[in-house]
């Protein structure tokens, strides 16, 4: 009997033994890493393209309207005009003293040329008009010059190597035409711009004369890229030169230059080109 009883004392405490050794085993498995490999781990977790913040923030939406926000405190302009022509998806030149300047400026949801006008003291815009697409203006280029710097060129943005040109005669060349002015107004194509509107009457005249025409008074290149036969009778009176070419045809692309700071806009380039008809 006194056997029986250390056997079964002997088989216990080697179960408890076991027991402890297992738990020993477990709390060392459960040990946490170092210190050091956790903030390895971290590091290498960080995404490689992380940007650095930037000290401004800009926003743009296209919708309803085009309009502009920015929050900047001492931010390089170059900077500012390189993530705004990203979002913009338009080109922008920076006159040389722009190029390391520093802004402090904060607006909100203001539409493309005011919002410009508050980042630089001079600024042009160069846009292209499409008549027939019943859209605003399209922005090609933006210049925020230096106070004194002179106007970029007319090609800095719009080009172009197509121009018709207009050659005009009369068959009675040195005789002057009896009636004077009242004989100018019974000419069945008269075309004036002046105080910076355009005037066009015409009667059956192709358009692709009157295009020359508009082009000859205000002094700009015309590019025909198709010869249309179509005959114009119009009676515009001093209109600005983007609501005449609206009123011609939906087929006319005008290209105007805008001056922000003196609140002036003038025509770069016209261009006629009927739409490729795509074959059924």
């Amino acid at each position: 009997m006194k056997r029986t009883v250390l056997f079964h004392y002997a088989k216990r405490t080697s179960l408890i033994a076991l027991l402890c050794f297992a738990a020993f085993t477990l709390s060392v498995a459960q040990k946490p890493a170092p210190a050091t490999d956790t903030k390895q781990v971290t590091k290498e977790a960080k995404p490689a393209d992380a940007k650095p913040k930037l000290p401004f923030t800009l926003t743009v939406k296209t919708r309803p309207i085009l309009n502009i926000s920015l929050k900047a405190d001492k931010a390089k302009m170059a900077e500012v005009s390189q993530e705004l022509s990203k979002k913009l998806k338009t080109p922008i030149f920076l006159g040389p003293e722009r190029q390391n300047e520093l802004i402090t400026v904060e607006f909100s949801e203001l539409t493309l040329e005011p919002a410009l006008q508050l980042m630089s003291p001079t600024v042009y815009v160069d846009y292209e008009i499409d008549t027939g697409s019943g859209e605003p203006p399209k922005p090609l280029g933006i210049f925020f010059y230096d106070a004194n710097q002179s106007e970029p060129p007319a090609t800095a943005v719009v080009t172009g190597t197509g121009q018709s040109m207009l050659i005009e005669g009369n068959t009675e060349d040195g005789v002057q035409p009896e009636g004077g002015d009242a004989k100018k107004e019974e000419e069945p194509l008269l075309v004036t711009y002046e105080n910076k509107l355009l005037s066009v009457k015409a009667k059956k005249q192709p358009l692709s004369l009157v295009l020359l025409k508009i082009g000859e008074e205000l002094g700009i290149p015309v590019d025909l890229q198709t010869q249309n036969l179509t005959e114009v009778d119009a009676q515009i009176s001093k209109l600005p030169v983007e609501d005449v070419v609206r009123q011609l045809s939906p087929h006319i692309r005008l290209f105007v230059r805008a001056d922000l700071t003196r609140a002036e806009k003038r025509a770069l380039r016209l261009v006629y080109a009927e739409p490729i008809k795509v074959a059924q």
